[in-house]
């Protein structure tokens, strides 16, 4: 079952190793039937082989990062997904973060059983993310959210 769909992102780089897609105001379905619509444009890194994926959203107080960590992501007839773990990483435009739903994900991992090994991979991810954070890696980088946005606008606008 899916836990939350999002109706559209449009996809602005695929390689071998990462999908970059962007959106704004598009409509968010939860598994209840629930439906809202996202408030802010967005930029959507997914690494292939990755067990997190990042959403940075451009506000007028700067970047804020929320990290998903999950499965490495799936794409097939145009649908990514992933299995995600409960666990998120939160970070503000002063690249500070907060480690979120660690509760969640341990009475999870007791409930379904996880095995060792995806329970060693999800906590080297947020581990990964962290770093990642540190040394400004990846959509962490100066100018990347940036860079990012205005191909989204140039690419909306055809």
């Amino acid at each position: 079952m899916l836990h939350r769909a999002w109706d559209q992102t449009m996809v602005l780089h695929l390689s071998d190793s990462v999908l970059i897609g962007a959106n704004d105001n598009v409509k968010v379905t939860e598994s209840d039937g629930r439906e809202w619509r996202t408030r802010e444009p967005a930029i959507c890194t997914f690494g292939r082989g990755q067990w997190f994926n990042t959403i940075a959203m451009i506000r007028d107080d700067g970047t804020h990062y929320y990290c998903n960590i999950g499965s490495p992501f799936s794409l097939r007839n145009d649908v990514l997904s992933y299995i995600d773990y409960d666990l998120d990483v939160k970070i503000y435009p002063d690249l500070s973060y907060v480690v979120l739903d660690q509760e969640e994900f341990t009475l999870h991992s007791q409930q379904m059983n996880y095995p060792a090994e995806v329970t060693a991979q999800v906590n080297r991810a947020v581990e990964e993310v962290i770093t990642w954070i540190q040394e400004k890696r990846g959509a962490f980088q100066p100018g990347f959210v940036e860079r990012w946005y205005e191909r989204f606008l140039v690419m909306k606008n055809r």
